[in-house]
């Protein structure tokens, strides 16, 4: 009777929380092929729960089939076909917990339910905590999970029974004897005189090889000897032949000669080299310079866009306390003057650009310093430079970190938005006249204007006026006394008087840090090592220089030209400031415009921030551009360029030089010239050696008559392979019998699984031809025999253990069809280990089990399946 399954529901099963349904089962082959972790084993585990693990149990199974993390009732559907008729079985688990099968006599529900399901599958109750498939009767063996087709098991209980019927029916009786008995122990105890358990040579066998092998091994060194003595006579000849040569080679010039050429090469490599060094550290000075003055430039044009954009925006605020329509027209006109203006000062400022650009280019380079005078102007900016970095370092220790800068701006953010509440809401009143005899709260009046933020008695004679600002006013002076005491607070642990010094100090300290960097590569620039003077590079090397000076006189510089380009760069300055006006004046009138255009209602706590906002930006420029380098910055950026690719070229062209004078590469071939000549002496003297042992090992092995001593025992060799080749065949004979009593005993087992190893021999005839198959009592699959030799099936490669598990399932199956019993055969991840050979064989025999039964593949293996049967694709119900 083959089971079919046609119809598969899955809803809230382990990973399928949403609806799930399979269908289109045929009765042939079915291939269903997903990739990885797409639910192809939880299908095969639903139907096995289906049909197997009773609705109403709670163990650690059935609490896994819920989703995880998930408290729901899992719910398994399943239609098939047995005996010919539909049946359908629908399964819930953990909650409201039930099954019901309907069949053609009805409905069933409950334990009535798990009965019918038992007895139309040929299974036993499941009461294991994870599934015992030796319960699940024939179902149980034939369907294969994934990764339990790797080895070859026995099929349970249920299936024995079962095919017991078709055993009994073509078996007659078990053949035996008591002679067997009587000569089987002293045929063991002969052969293991000559083999192990195993079949392995032992006890007499091994002692003739041993005496075999030791009388060859005599002969083979008798006979190695010998010709050993006959290869040392040519071994000698070749060795004085090699010597002559070694001698001609040591007498050959031409080596000394090139070594000569090289070490003068090398003297010229190494100057090079030290060039490319000093123009290396010439150039990354003015590199970094260049980026100093780079950074510079970048944060005072961010600080102008910043004042500007800070004034624009206050401007905007107070113009939208005072009229929106009005300045609407206003803010245009002052746009398009901004725009007039700003197309004018960036003429100008291009014309001042180019002249100053061609004044530049007239200027001739400076006459060089005398060497010695350079040195001391040098050692002068040095001391300069040693102090400002350690002013450096000491300024940069004063950082406060961005998280401190940040607390503090919001300090004095709370400070102003208290202090603004207190102004919205207190009472001001103003005494004016003659305010002798008037009092508040008991104390004598001045004239002026006062706030009052609580209640106050003010006393005119016998009157009393008592003024009550709104509750408000209290609460919001004592926020602002908080506040203001908070601030003060941290701005005292930190060391500082307000928050503008905060930032003041730290700007100055960032400078300190930045400019760091930048003191110690002027100090490496301009202490290079000077070839003429002696000194190497390093301050240190300067200052012992110049210590050792006396007063000399120093070259002169050239100032020629300096005064016309100073006066382009004066002028330039006043253009560049001119053009920075007329661009902050434009953004801030173009933001302006935009801003009033869009309607901001303006509030009194927006203005104060704008014009808190303008401050910080106002004293953050003050503060950038208080730094000396911001006065002639575009020139010196212009010039560090200029001179850092002056710089550049001149770092390449001592490059070029170096390159083509490579102190390795030289002193490398220097090292080989020298190698091969001690070489060429180390194999003379080793050839000498040589000579002299082959000298003495011939005149020691020539008289001791070698060739005799290998013919004596070339002929015991010979007598002892004879020996050995009698006890090789008496051990044969042994083997010969004992493998013949063995197999008649064999005969008389094969007689009962005979039937079961008939039809597991038709598919594994395929697949391992001519082999034998040997079956337990319990009808599993022990081992198979390969030219007399018997294999454990454990012993087997992973690959034939799998495929042999497969195909003696399929002999099973044919048994339990003839016995009725409810046969499908599914297979989860099969043939995982099979090459392209077995597997094709594998597919071919699948295909043919398909006829006679309903096979049902679940795999990922796209290219090893496609082409077979019908395909199923896993798809979620609507």
């Amino acid at each position: 009777m083959s089971l079919r399954i046609r119809r598969v529901a899955l809803n809230n099963f382990r990973k399928f929380r949403d609806p799930f349904v399979i269908e289109g089962l045929t009765d042939g082959l079915n291939v269903i092929i997903e990739p990885n972790e797409t639910g192809k084993s939880t299908l095969l585990e639903a139907m096995r729960a289906a049909f197997f693990i009773r609705h109403n149990t709670a163990n650690r199974l059935a609490r896994s089939y819920a989703p995880y993390g998930e408290a729901v009732a899992p719910q398994i559907e399943v239609g098939f076909e047995a005996r010919g008729e539909d049946w359908h079985v629908t399964k819930r688990f953990l909650k409201s917990a039930s099954v019901e099968v309907r069949g053609p006599n009805g409905r069933a529900q409950g334990e009535d339910a798990e009965a019918q399901l038992q007895a139309l599958l040929g299974a036993r109750r499941d009461t294991s905590q994870a599934g015992d498939a030796a319960a699940h009767g024939a179902l149980g063996l034939l369907w294969v999970g994934q990764a339990q087709a790797l080895e070859v098991t026995a099929p349970g209980e249920i299936v024995r029974d079962t095919v017991r019927g078709t055993l009994e029916a073509e078996v007659g009786t078990i053949m035996g004897g008591a002679a067997y008995q009587r000569v089987r122990p002293r045929i063991d105890t002969q052969f293991a005189e000559y083999w192990t358990n195993t079949g392995r040579p032992t006890g007499r066998q091994t002692a003739a090889r041993d005496t075999r092998d030791a009388a060859q091994l005599a002969a083979t060194e008798a006979t190695t000897r010998l010709v050993a003595l006959e290869q040392n006579f040519s071994n000698l000849e070749a060795a004085r032949a090699r010597l002559k040569v070694l001698d001609r080679d040591i007498a050959d010039t031409t080596d000394a000669e090139q070594r000569k050429s090289l070490v003068a090469q090398l003297d010229i490599a190494r100057s090079a080299a030290q060039l490319l060094e000093t123009r290396r550290a010439e150039q990354g000075r003015l590199a970094d310079r260049a980026k100093g003055l780079k950074d510079l430039e970048a944060r005072l044009d961010a600080a102008r866009k910043a004042v500007a954009d800070t004034g624009a925006a206050l401007r905007k605020a107070r113009a939208n306390r005072s009229g929106l329509a009005e300045e609407l027209t206003c803010a245009r006109e002052q746009a398009r003057a901004a725009r007039e203006r700003l197309a004018t000062a960036r003429a100008s400022r291009r014309e001042a650009q180019e002249a100053l650009a061609s004044a530049s280019a007239r200027v001739a380079a400076r006459r060089r310093w005398l060497e010695v005078a350079d040195a001391r102007r040098r050692h002068a900016e040095l001391l300069t430079l040693e102090a400002e970095c350690d002013s450096a370092r000491r300024l940069g220790k004063t950082l406060l970190t961005p998280d401190v800068l940040k607390a503090l701006e919001a300090k004095e953010r709370t400070v102003d938005k208290a202090r603004a509440a207190v102004d919205a809401g207190a009472t001001r009143i103003e005494f004016v006249g003659d305010v002798s005899g008037l009092t508040v709260n008991g104390a004598e009046v001045e004239p002026g204007s006062r706030t009052l933020s609580r209640e106050t008695r003010i006393r005119l004679g016998a009157a009393e006026l008592i003024v009550r600002p709104p509750v408000g006013a209290q609460s919001a002076e004592k926020a602002l006394a908080n506040a203001t005491e908070d601030l003060a607070t941290v701005l005292s642990e930190h060391g500082v008087a307000s928050v503008a010094a905060a930032r003041a100090r730290n700007e100055a300290a960032r400078d300190a840090i930045a400019n760091l960097r930048t003191l110690e590569a002027r100090i490496t620039g301009i202490t290079p090592a000077s070839v003429l003077l002696g000194i190497e590079a390093g301050a240190a090397a300067l200052k012992l220089f110049i210590g050792g000076l006396d007063e000399r006189a120093e070259g002169e510089g050239s100032d020629e030209a300096v005064e016309d380009v100073e006066a382009l760069t004066v002028a330039l300055r006043g253009v560049d400031t001119e053009h920075a006006k007329a661009e902050g004046v434009d953004e801030a009138a173009s933001e302006r415009l935009r801003l009033l255009e869009a309607k901001n209602a303006p509030l009194l706590v927006l203005e104060t921030g704008a014009e808190r906002d303008v401050s910080n930006a106002e004293a953050q420029l003050v503060a950038i551009e208080g730094d000396p380098a911001v006065a002639n910055l575009t020139d010196a950026l212009q010039e560090a360029r200029q001179l850092e690719a002056a710089a550049l070229i001149g770092l390449q062209d001592a490059e070029r030089a170096a390159t083509a004078h490579d102190v390795t590469v030289i002193s490398g071939k220097i090292g080989v010239l020298d190698k091969r000549f001690e070489v060429t002496r180390t194999q003379r003297n080793d050839l000498e050696k040589v000579i002299a042992g082959l000298e003495a090992r011939i005149e020691a092995e020539g008289g001791k008559g070698l060739a005799d001593r290998a013919a004596a025992a070339q002929e015991k060799a010979e007598a002892a392979a004879a020996i050995l080749a009698r006890v090789t065949q008496e051990a044969e004979t042994l083997k010969l019998l004992r493998d013949t009593l063995e197999g008649a005993r064999a005969e008389a087992s094969r007689t009962f699984v005979g039937p079961v190893a008939r039809r597991a021999r038709r598919h594994i005839e395929r697949l391992l031809p001519g082999c034998d198959l040997s079956f337990g009592d319990d009808l599993g699959l022990n081992s198979i025999s390969r030219s007399g030799l018997s294999e454990g099936c454990g012993d087997l490669s992973r690959g034939t253990q799998e495929q042999l598990a497969v195909l003696t399932r399929l002999a099973f199956a044919d048994m339990l069809l003839e016995q009725g019993a409810p046969v499908s055969l599914i297979l989860d991840d099969p043939l995982v280990y099979s090459d392209d050979t077995r597997l094709d064989l594998m597919t071919e025999v699948l295909t043919e089990a398909a006829t006679r039964m309903q096979v049902i593949l679940l795999t990922c293996r796209d290219r090893a399946f496609r082409h077979l049967g019908n395909r199923i694709a896993l798809t979620s119900e609507q």
